[in-house]
């Protein structure tokens, strides 16, 4: 019995474990979600907005590594994913778009809605095609799918509306074999790599997502180096828990004990991180870098010495050539000051920070409304929080408090736009999180501007009873943008947002909503919060004049930011 081209494409995704595919319907796709309705143990989820359903694919593709799905009709609903779709090819993640396409007589006329998709795809895809014969089938969608799980990235196979009817005449089944090759450099190199690292005496290691499969590895490096460990804000899940060499992030969200852990090393060795801030890498030391990805060596700071292999098998083979470091001088003045740091924001954390002196002296100039601190909403968070939680966090402000005051401890894991750095991916990711397991907690820290925007997908939340914890960090501004305008000196302009009571829209659509106005009502919010079933949307107002004072600050950003407030307040005749 042959099968059409919309039945060979979802049987084979099917196969291939995919259990959601994720977008809005529309007449191109017919054909294709008609196959999903007919077919068990995969589901179409329709979203309210495509560049939701890209977001909650890659969610879905990088917490479990295989591939994931979404699709768009015609033109504008193939538009909509595009920014989700380069979220996924920044973060090298595999995922296949299905997009729709007028019909073939109809191809290259300007017909109504048509895109070219294959031009409009280029720069995102590792793979994109048109499909104009069905015998062109199996084999194009073999190949999109072995480019996207082969590279990690983002496959576009387009699909003309006429054609998912049609029949294929070779109905082979679809193969696909998994096989991942794991390298490791050569004997030459893993020498000339330990001859370095031996000749130093203060070294660091700056740890980011390509290690997290070798964390057996990273730590008995770190041991037999005495090595202070700097995380890279993706390495936080895998590296962060449990580790005594840890000394957290280093660049605008970081921390002086890292920073100090950089600047103080003789010798850096770089694993599985292309931590693209080159103003924050140490000068005048040895670095090596071992990275899976040779593009990736060399391209944020100069080396001495590069390696392309997977992190773990490079490290199995390297370290039985590497000498023992006794001298724990580097690691422990690294750990004295992280240490001494978060004391620091446990007390900026502390709901009664604002009632005690040096905390009222504060808040008289930076907290005059009583709004709650965020650091207090995010400690809170991650004391209510289970050990296996699954955050995202929109880009801006609430990643930075997620990156200070939540651990990821346990199985925690930690999704957001950590590379491409959009706005509004919190809550769609924990859409895709929550579907892959819904017995598992979920909670997605979002900004007032990011949920904002795709406000509507939280009717996709409500429609699959999806009990994720959305946490809004309600402080009525682009907080990050603020940030940045005041740090440059000018005053804060175009970031205020005249929001609702996100509480009370989350309510009217179906979600259980809780706000919060006061420091005083924070313990109990967080609690009803996690302890309500179903989805909860937690509406905190939080301060919006809150500094997150990076780990090096600058003589220039303190004085910007001086010069700013001054302008503020000229251009203020309420105060």
């Amino acid at each position: 019995m042959t099968r059409t081209v919309a039945r060979l494409i979802i049987d084979t995704l099917r196969d291939l474990e995919v259990r959601h595919v994720f977008g809005v319907v529309g007449d191109a796709l017919n054909p294709l979600t008609d196959a999903i309705r007919t077919t068990d143990g995969i589901d179409w989820v329709g979203c309210r907005h495509e560049e939701a359903a890209a977001f909650a694919a890659g969610a879905q593709s990088q917490l479990s590594g295989r591939l994931g799905v979404c699709m768009g009709t015609v033109g504008p609903g193939s538009v909509h994913l595009l920014n989700g779709l380069y979220d996924a090819a920044k973060s090298g993640t595999p995922l296949l778009a299905i997009a729709g396409q007028v019909p073939l007589a109809e191809l290259g006329s300007d017909y109504f809605q048509e895109v070219d998709n294959d031009l409009l795809f280029k720069d995102v895809a590792v793979f994109r095609a048109t499909v104009t014969s069905p015998g062109q089938l199996p084999r194009l969608l073999e190949t999109a799918v072995r480019a996207a799980l082969g590279e990690g990235g983002v496959a576009v196979l387009t699909v003309p509306g006429d054609l998912g009817d049609q029949e294929v005449p070779d109905d082979r089944p679809v193969r696909i074999p998994a096989a991942r090759a794991v390298t490791r450099p050569a004997d030459d190199d893993l020498r000339r790599a330990a001859e370095l690292v031996n000749a130093g005496e203060r070294v660091t290691l700056l740890v980011g997502r390509g290690a997290r499969d070798a964390r057996a590895e990273v730590l008995e490096l770190a041991e037999q180096l005495s090595a202070p460990m700097v995380l890279t804000l993706k390495a936080k899940e895998g590296f962060e828990g449990d580790n005594p060499h840890q000394v957290g992030q280093t660049g605008l969200i970081g921390n002086p004990a890292a920073v100090h852990a950089l600047d103080s090393c003789d010798t850096l060795l770089m694993l599985g991180t292309d931590f693209p801030y080159r103003d924050w890498y140490p000068t005048g030391c040895t670095v090596i870098q071992i990275d899976l990805r040779e593009r990736h060596l060399g391209r944020r700071t100069p080396l001495d010495l590069g390696l392309v292999g997977d992190v773990g098998a490079t490290l199995r083979a390297l370290l039985p050539l590497l000498a023992p470091a006794p001298d724990r001088a580097h690691l422990d003045a690294a750990r004295e000051r992280f240490d001494d740091w978060r004391a620091g924001q446990r007390g900026l954390a502390d709901p009664h920070h604002d009632h005690r002196l040096l905390g009222r002296l504060r808040s008289a100039f930076d907290n005059r409304d009583g709004d709650v601190r965020p650091e207090a909403l995010a400690a809170a968070v991650d004391a209510a929080a289970g050990e296996d939680a699954v955050f995202t966090s929109d880009t801006g402000m609430a990643t930075v408090w997620l990156s200070r005051f939540v651990e990821m401890r346990g199985r925690r894991a930690l999704l957001g736009s950590y590379n491409l750095g959009s706005m509004a991916n919190a809550m769609p990711q924990a859409l895709g999180a929550q579907l892959l397991d819904p017995e598992r907690q979920v909670v997605a820290f979002c900004g007032d501007g990011g949920l904002s925007m795709l406000l509507g997908d939280l009717m996709t939340i409500k429609t699959y009873r999806l009990p994720v914890k959305l946490i809004v960090f309600d402080n009525r501004r682009l907080g990050m943008v603020k940030l940045e305008q005041e740090q440059g000196g000018l005053p804060e302009f175009g970031t205020e947002l005249d929001n609702p009571d996100f509480a009370a829209v989350a309510t009217a659509l179906g979600l259980t909503g809780i706000r919060v106005t006061h420091p005083d009502e924070l313990a109990e919010g967080v609690r009803r919060a996690f302890d309500t079933p179903g989805p909860v949307l937690l509406d905190v107002l939080t301060n919006p004049q809150e500094l997150a004072v990076p780990g090096k600050p600058t003589v220039a950003q303190g004085w910007g930011f001086a010069i700013a407030k001054v302008k503020e307040t000229l251009n203020s005749p309420g105060r």
